[in-house]
């Protein structure tokens, strides 16, 4: 199977460097990709007015453009429920409770696992379990399957990635700025089909990658079949410039050609500290960090 050649004199992002403003730790999480958002929405000819990412996730870009003022306003849209709660709590009424929430929780295997056991009561509860669950289970995997972490950095276990500070102080921020973002729990596809018109929006869009028969989307999101032949023609309608990105295969390359997209092989490390590329897609990728 064929790959697009790695743009020379490239390397990955250390994500480190990147701003970490999503609570989540998410699968496929686009933190790396930030120093390349901020190239393509300076690019635009006219400052885009919003941007839309269609299937949000942990939201970082939208998080960026914000944060960063790259746009004047982003609508996240994402179909997962338990993602979709941490979203509507951050941005509604009960993020200071969210907050406190966390500060106050006394993490352990028992803790963790007596909360996740039972069903929750209210729009509030889920998001403070979603998080957890996201924050103690390995990969930060929310699907079906997944499991605590067993030894974590340095063997710290589930305590690995759960700051509670640090993750007060996200949820606060991401508050503090909710004028200028909207949440939508629902179809990334409807979207970007009401906005095609629209050339003063610009797209973010990073599908599940289950394109050509890959596991990677179906294993780490419970909402991972799409149909990744009409996401492309839909981009093909777009009046706002898009960016794409997927992972670098011969049949994602194949519909790049057919619908006369441009592609940029980038790199970064997987969450398990691999070398790999992801694709870049879009119109005109000519502003690409080298």
């Amino acid at each position: 199977m064929a790959q697009l050649p790695l743009l020379e004199q490239t390397k990955p992002v250390n994500v480190a460097s990147a701003p970490q403003r999503s609570p989540f730790r998410y699968p496929g999480g686009k933190t790396w990709l930030v120093p390349q958002v901020r190239l393509w929405l300076a690019s635009q000819p006219n400052r885009p007015r919003r941007l839309i990412e269609p299937f949000a996730g942990g939201g970082i870009v939208s998080l960026t453009a914000v944060c960063e003022n790259l746009v004047d306003s982003a609508v996240m849209v994402e179909l997962d429920a338990q993602v979709a709660s941490v979203w509507d709590t951050i941005l509604g009424p009960e993020c200071a409770w969210l907050a406190q929430r966390i500060l106050e929780f006394q993490l352990t295997h028992g803790s963790v696992q007596q909360v996740l056991s039972r069903p929750p009561t209210s729009l509030r509860e889920k998001a403070f379990q979603t998080l957890l669950k996201n924050r103690t289970y390995y990969g930060g995997i929310l699907a079906p399957g997944s499991g605590p972490i067993r030894y974590g950095e340095n063997g710290k276990g589930i305590r690995s990635r759960w700051y509670p500070k640090t993750l007060a102080r996200r949820i606060e921020a991401i508050h503090k700025v909710r004028d200028r973002l909207d949440f939508v729990t629902g179809d990334g596809f409807g979207m970007l089909t009401a906005n095609a018109e629209h050339p003063d929006v610009a797209f973010f869009i990073d599908p599940p990658y289950t394109a050509g028969g890959k596991r990677a989307g179906s294993r780490l999101y419970a909402h991972n079949e799409i149909d990744h032949l009409e996401l492309f023609r839909i981009a093909q309608t777009l009046s706002g410039d898009f960016l794409m990105t997927y992972d670098n295969a011969e049949e994602i390359l194949v519909l790049t050609r057919e619908h006369a997209f441009q592609t940029r092989a980038v790199p970064m490390n997987n969450n398990r500290h691999a070398y790999m590329t992801e694709l870049l897609i879009g119109r005109n990728l000519d502003w690409v960090l080298r």
